[in-house]
């Protein structure tokens, strides 16, 4: 199964670039897959609390690279399943403590692995259980979300909450229009959203507020124009995108701005062409030794 379809997938630059300047599609894969033989190094201990999201990560990639198999599909269930909780919810690895953001992530990679129903044959609980564990942790009076027991709230867990319940069709567990409320209130005048109400307007709260009105049918409450603008300012001379008003480009939000854009229908509102430069700029060289 892939999450994309159609011409250009694994493409992004056109065939005018220099080799430097072209996506090493091949080199991706074979990084990604190595990232679990590297269990004699210090990093892959000290980045156990992010396993579960860092599979999701890798297997998107492979997704969009045109590599849906390139990970093997019974491991990764089995890793997925072993995470799980009896509450419903998921840690970042076995041994760990639950978490939205966790959940969230196995609820993905079930998904696009097509294999959620072994959520009912091998999990711990079944889609009704992560349903629940997920439904617990919202905040029934303002329509906010915790990660986990713990009580820290925050749009990106709305989002994931909404993403993973979708996902699973039990939206219905929710209180979907008390989120909705939440969300407007992390609204700013500026067109943008921020972690809770108050807050600065940021792109990665961004993606995760608008995402979450996608999910719930209310982009009509979304100021498309404003918003747009906002993330338009998000470019730089050299091509990539910020995250805030007067800080540094980074590639990670080529996402989280760009998807925004997709969501709201201002896509021509940022050069394409210098983003995607800007991105391959980004990539170690094939010469190089710290990732190729």
């Amino acid at each position: 199964m892939s999450l994309v379809s159609g011409p250009g997938r694994a493409q992004v630059a056109g065939g005018n670039l220099p080799n430097e300047l072209q996506l090493a599609v091949e080199k991706h894969v074979k990084y990604i897959q190595s990232l679990d033989t590297r269990k004699d190094e210090l990093e892959y201990w000290l980045t156990e609390h992010l396993r579960l999201n860092g599979v999701y990560w890798g297997l998107t990639a492979l997704h969009l690279l045109g590599h849906p198999d390139a990970l093997p599909r019974d491991e990764t269930i089995e890793f997925v399943l072993s995470c799980q909780h009896d509450n419903g919810g998921f840690g970042p690895a076995p041994g760990h403590d639950p978490h939205m953001l966790y959940t969230v992530s196995a609820v993905q990679i079930l998904v696009t692995v097509d294999a959620l129903d072994e959520l009912e044959k091998r999990g711990k609980t079944g889609r009704e259980g992560v349903g629940r564990y997920i439904a617990q942790l919202q905040d029934r009076d303002d329509g906010s979300f915790a990660g986990d027991e713990w009580g820290e709230t925050d749009t990106r867990f709305l989002f994931g909450a909404l993403n993973a319940l979708s996902l699973m069709r039990l939206l219905s567990y929710i209180d979907v229009t008390k989120a909705v409320a939440y969300v407007q209130a992390c609204a700013n005048f500026d067109g943008g959203y921020g972690v809770s109400p108050g807050a600065e307007s940021h792109a990665g709260q961004i993606f995760v507020c608008v995402g979450a009105l996608a999910i719930a049918d209310r982009l009509d409450l979304v100021d498309k124009d404003r918003l747009g603008s906002w993330l338009s300012e998000r470019q730089l001379n050299n091509g990539g995108l910020n995250g805030r008003p007067e800080k540094l480009e980074d590639v990670c939000y080529s996402w989280w701005v760009m998807s925004s854009l997709a969501m709201i229908g201002k896509l021509d509102w940022i050069d394409k062409d210098k983003l995607s430069k800007f991105i391959l700029q980004c990539q170690v060289s094939s010469t190089s030794k710290s990732l190729f």
